[in-house]
């Protein structure tokens, strides 16, 4: 079993430089939840020359919209959302400073040439898991869109957060593992 490298947000490029497709990290900090509507308000304030809910600069992001937190808890089941759907948000965010994403599932192209372009990178963490993934989030507040509800954008305080490298910032992908080693 290969080494877990421990990752705190944000990210600096020498953070990103340091991990290749495949590598499995146990993620600290604060990352940001934001879903498909989340995403398309961010993109239409960003084109608004409107200011975020938050700073993007060396940010990462968690595709999630998670349940009701059960009494005593911070949050409830907290799985990943399929990554592809913020493919035509994630170039736009990529290039305002976002370092990471979390989700499941494929990028398409564009998004995988802006991880390079930017020194980005996007984690894989795993889908079904939803009630195990909830434990490693210690803090929970809703910072901006809660009108949206459980696709509100959360300030997420994570502690060893599991997760993959699925795409790193030389073009690897843990998809094929070609061109990241």
């Amino acid at each position: 079993m290969s080494e877990v490298k421990k990752i705190t947000l944000p990210l600096t490029d020498k953070a990103v430089e340091s991990l290749r497709a495949g590598d499995q990290v146990a993620i600290n900090g604060v990352v940001y939840s934001a879903r498909d509507m989340a995403h398309k308000r961010l993109i239409e304030a960003i084109e608004a020359g409107e200011e975020l809910p938050f700073e993007l600069a060396g940010a990462g992001i968690y595709f999630l919209g998670p349940t009701p937190a059960r009494d005593g808890k911070v949050i409830g089941a907290a799985g990943p959302t399929t990554s592809s759907r913020m493919d035509p948000f994630s170039p736009t965010l990529i290039a305002k400073g976002l370092k990471a994403m979390i989700g499941k599932g494929y990028r398409g192209d564009e998004v995988r040439g802006a991880l390079k372009k930017y020194k980005a990178v996007h984690f894989a963490t795993i889908g079904g898991a939803a009630a195990l993934l909830s434990k490693h989030i210690v803090g929970c507040e809703v910072i901006a869109y809660e009108d949206l509800g459980t696709e509100a954008i959360r300030k997420l305080e994570v502690v060893d957060f599991p997760a993959v490298v699925a795409y790193d910032c030389y073009g690897g992908s843990v998809y094929t593992l070609q061109g990241s080693k």
